[in-house]
């Protein structure tokens, strides 16, 4: 990639990214060294740097040479920390990029970390750091207290050190200037923050000892990760962008990093994934368990079965990251992403009725559970619970698995009721779940005999999206690992879905997706890959995934959606892609064995 010192006119593409995180929050930066999306102090919070969505006034921070340079980058392995190099008609740069973590986990403030070494000749390097509105909820502005330079905008704060010169910018409340970067020299740019708290400033020395440090913590998480079957290091990668989204206060993992990136370009598909769905959890979940993650898992399930104790009728699909967090639509008057909007926080969806979410919950205690851990009581009674409550709903008609308005009897939704029950009854014959595990059995064998009569079609050969309907939906693909139907039914919906929805590798949500504007949805092909494999067609399984696993970005991250072509839309990075890459793989490897 060739850049010059001119500013895009328009926000960098979603595939040109990486991600960085802390535990805590997540930032993003394009290929010319920008980092164009940061919310302080938590993921969920105002994004204070956001050019991603609003080029004038969102924000951002800038390191790149004066002149036209190319770029090459990578995170160092088993890490997510960035290393980029700028290549100049003069010299040389490689800048690490870090979100510093501590002795113990993440530091109780924000510290972003850019280190500039000289690898060859003389670049002249601009940097700057200027927050933007927070989505045009608040103004920016700057001041020098005892010497050091702060940044201020509602109650967060921000400090800027490790560059000894430095402009004001009074129109634009910012810090900035130009460094000389020679071969062997090496210093560190350092933009911490705090919100509604003192503001630390760390020295120099200890930002460079913070970032190698952080390299070690990553390097030490990834040794504990176990697993050498094909596509590791994309299984790898794809672990250490899920752990990227693992909220470390509450162990809640976000469906993304981003809010309003749009689905197409029409517009109006702009939905905020800064929260938990029940969904993505119980995937993930999943898969920790099986790299023998205990921490994470035990955060996670934790998480997930405190929010929804007390109340099994009334599951939602999506909680907040912390307890303040509110699903409350909010829309935001700032342009989108390349002008697409609408920007909002918030997310309608949370209220909707969605019967699938039950079995993704009862297999998540039966992950934990069959991972050798031990359920408490309460948790035992909330297994009996939804089992009994799945018992009494599953005839009722929903909004299904991609949050649609209308309600209907989605397949899906079905399939995960049965999924529910058997669930409950293992959880059972372990020992882990009270009840009366019989009717579970009998009303799971209701589930799959109503779903063999009224939500199969002869005409098109498959199961359909809804009952009664001739409409197609990928997500009954998930119902191949799940074990509801590895025969021939599934075999043949396989077919129809590659015929109807498939575009080369790819695959679309539902019938109607594309007529919307929509793009292939990264998932849907990884759950074809999976799918394929439970029936027996791993050849075909592992062909598929080679292709997709070649579709990832430079630094092997995937978006929600994509097209032929390679270009992502919707939200990044997305945890239902990286989700269907591992389970794919490790579904693939399993079968192989």
């Amino acid at each position: 990639m060739t850049t010059s010192e001119t500013q895009s006119a328009e926000s960098a593409a979603i595939e040109d990214h990486a991600a960085l995180g802390d535990g805590r929050t997540v930032a993003l930066i394009d290929r010319s060294g920008t980092v164009d999306w940061l919310p302080v102090p938590s993921l969920d919070s105002p994004p204070v740097f956001a050019a991603l969505l609003d080029l004038d006034r969102g924000g951002r921070m800038v390191l790149r040479p004066v002149a036209d340079f190319t770029t090459r980058r990578h995170y160092l392995p088993g890490t997510n920390v960035l290393e980029t190099t700028f290549t100049t008609a003069n010299g040389a740069v490689r800048v690490t990029d870090a979100l510093v973590t501590g002795v113990a986990g993440r530091l109780p403030w924000l510290e972003f970390a850019r280190r500039i070494e000289g690898v060859s000749g003389t670049v002249v390097m601009d940097w700057s750091v200027e927050p933007g509105s927070m989505l045009g909820t608040s103004s920016p502005w700057a001041e020098h207290v005892d010497g050091s330079r702060i940044l201020r905008i509602g109650t967060v704060n921000i400090g800027v050190t490790g560059l000894a010169d430095a402009e004001e910018d009074a129109d634009a409340p910012r810090f900035g200037g130009r460094i000389r970067v020679v071969e062997g020299s090496r210093r560190t740019l350092t933009v911490v923050a705090t919100d509604d708290e003192p503001l630390h400033l760390p020295q120099p020395h200890n930002v460079d000892i913070g970032i190698d440090r952080t390299v070690g913590n990553w390097e030490l998480w990834s040794r504990t990760f176990s697993y050498d079957g094909p596509w590791a290091d994309a299984v790898q990668r794809s672990a250490l962008a899920l752990k990227l989204l693992l909220y470390a206060p509450t162990g809640a993992i976000a469906a993304a990093a981003t809010t309003s990136l749009p689905e197409t370009p029409r517009g109006g598909k702009n939905w905020d994934y800064r929260f938990a769905w029940v969904r993505d959890t119980a995937y993930t979940l999943r898969s920790l368990a099986r790299f023998g993650l205990r921490e994470e898992t035990h955060a996670a399930v934790s998480w997930l079965l405190r929010a929804v104790k007390g109340d099994p009728g009334g599951l939602r699909i999506l909680y907040g990251l912390r307890e303040a967090s509110s699903a409350e639509p909010q829309a935001h008057d700032v342009p989108g992403w390349r002008g697409i909007g609408p920007v909002v926080t918030g997310n309608r969806a949370a209220d909707q009725l969605q019967l699938g979410v039950y079995g993704d919950l009862l297999s998540v205690a039966l992950a934990y559970a069959s991972a050798g851990n031990v359920l408490d009581v309460p948790t035992r009674r909330l297994v009996s619970d939804v089992a009994d409550h799945v018992c009494d709903v599953w005839r009722q008609p929903d909004s299904g698995m991609w949050e649609l308005t209308e309600l209907r009897h989605h397949t899906s939704s079905k399939m995960g009721c049965w999924q529910a029950l058997q669930a409950a009854q293992q959880l059972a014959a372990l020992g882990q779940a009270d009840g009366n595990p019989e009717r579970w059995r009998r009303e799971a064998d209701l589930i799959h005999d109503w779903v063999e009569e009224h939500c199969w079609s002869e005409r098109l050969g498959a199961y359909t999206m809804v009952a009664g309907e001739d409409e197609l939906d990928a997500s009954v693909l998930l119902h191949a690992p799940s074990g509801f139907d590895r025969g021939e039914r599934m075999r043949s919906t396989i077919e129809a879905l590659r015929r109807e929805l498939g575009r080369g590798s790819l695959l679309y949500r539902f019938t109607g997706a594309e007529a919307e504007g929509e793009r292939p949805f990264v998932a849907c092909s990884f759950w074809l890959a999976s799918a394929l494999a439970c029936i027996g067609d791993i050849p075909a399984a592992a062909e598929l995934m080679d292709d997709l696993v070649a579709r990832a970005n430079d630094v092997g991250l995937y978006a929600e959606m994509m097209d032929e072509d390679g270009t992502f839309w919707g939200n990044f990075p997305q945890a239902l892609s990286h989700l269907g890459l591992i389970d794919a793989a490790l579904t693939i490897a399993d079968l192989r064995r």
